[in-house]
């Protein structure tokens, strides 16, 4: 599945980091990566908002360091959220 294939969002899990700050933020998303790791969820979202950037910044970051995200990019309709691809191979 490619993600920028991916239009309709809602019926995905979803974290929304709304009033997080950066380091809560960075715990969270790796929780609930975790946890859809153990549901087998391939495909979850992550929506950080647009404003200053502070939490793409740390989203970003966050997913690039985490061994089990296969891809990530910004949903085309929707900058404020990023769609995430997990991986299930490793352990």
């Amino acid at each position: 599945m490619k993600l920028n294939e991916i239009l309709f969002v809602e019926r995905y899990p979803t974290l929304d980091l709304h009033g997080y700050d950066r380091e809560t933020a960075r715990v969270a998303i790796n929780d609930f990566i975790r946890d859809h790791l153990k549901m087998k969820n391939e495909i979850c979202l992550i929506i950080h908002g647009i404003g200053s950037g502070i939490l793409l910044q740390t989203t970003k970051e966050t997913l690039k360091r985490n061994r089990y995200v296969r891809d990530y990019q910004l949903h085309y309709f929707n900058p404020g959220c990023t769609i995430v691809q997990l991986q299930f191979d490793k352990d």
